[in-house]
């Protein structure tokens, strides 16, 4: 687990863990898209930290429904930008 994450987002991976382990087996796998809508919260709040990746999972979950077809749908990707300016010599 990174360390740079929030008292909020340690709970909440706490309680998506508790969910992953005892309650998602008793209600079966019905999750359309790959990972899971529990496990793509996971890792959108050890990408982007407990607000935004409660929000990128918040509309994964919304997305799931009969009418989507779901599929393989990872996280976004926190790009790195190079800060540096360019070099120009004039």
């Amino acid at each position: 687990m990174d360390t740079n994450i929030s008292p909020f987002g340690k709970v909440a991976i706490l309680l998506i863990r508790f969910y992953q382990k005892y309650v998602s087996p008793l209600l079966g796998q019905h999750c359309r898209f790959y990972p899971s809508c529990s496990q793509y919260t996971l890792e959108a709040i050890q990408e982007w930290g407990f607000f935004k990746g409660s929000y990128l999972g918040l509309k994964r979950i919304l997305r799931c429904h009969p009418l989507n077809p779901g599929g393989y749908d990872p996280i976004p990707k926190k790009q790195i930008i190079n800060n540096k300016k360019p070099n120009i010599k004039g």
